[in-house]
């Protein structure tokens, strides 16, 4: 029997926040500890700023959500297509068309639209379907010190 892959439980609330609450304010909470912890990781920096870019846009901070969409592809692009359990390429090439739509704001205004993390590993599916059945409390410090 295969060992299952243990994802980090900020990582796996990452996933649910942004997929599921919609909620990317906890998601750059839940994912900037998560950032801090692993050694400031270039790949959680750029999660968490795609994050960062779709709250920016959803409260009309247009110059904000471009510049943390330049950032995130930076750190994003060139990297496997599938990384911890997820469709990264895809998830590159989504923020790529945000953020080009973003740029021509002014001449083609567009409304806010979330963006999708696809999950491609059973286990990180299986973890983010335990949150949507006991929904984690957003702003409680969990105590693992």
């Amino acid at each position: 029997m295969t060992a299952r892959p243990e994802y980090d439980r900020l990582y796996v609330k990452f996933v649910y926040y942004f997929n599921v609450e919609r909620d990317y304010f906890e998601c750059h909470e839940v994912m900037e500890e998560l950032w801090l912890e692993e050694g400031r990781a270039p790949l959680y920096q750029g999660l968490l700023q795609v994050a960062v870019g779709l709250y920016h846009h959803r409260n009309g901070n247009v110059s904000g959500a471009i510049k943390l969409f330049t950032a995130a592809l930076e750190k994003l692009a060139g990297r496997q297509a599938e990384v911890m359990g997820i469709d990264l390429a895809l998830l590159v090439a989504d923020s790529q068309r945000y953020l080009q739509q973003l740029e021509r704001m002014t001449e083609q205004p567009f409304t806010f639209y979330d963006l999708n993390i696809r999950v491609v590993d059973p286990s990180l599916d299986e973890a983010v379907g335990e949150l949507i059945a006991n929904p984690p409390l957003p702003d409680v410090e969990e105590e693992d010190h």
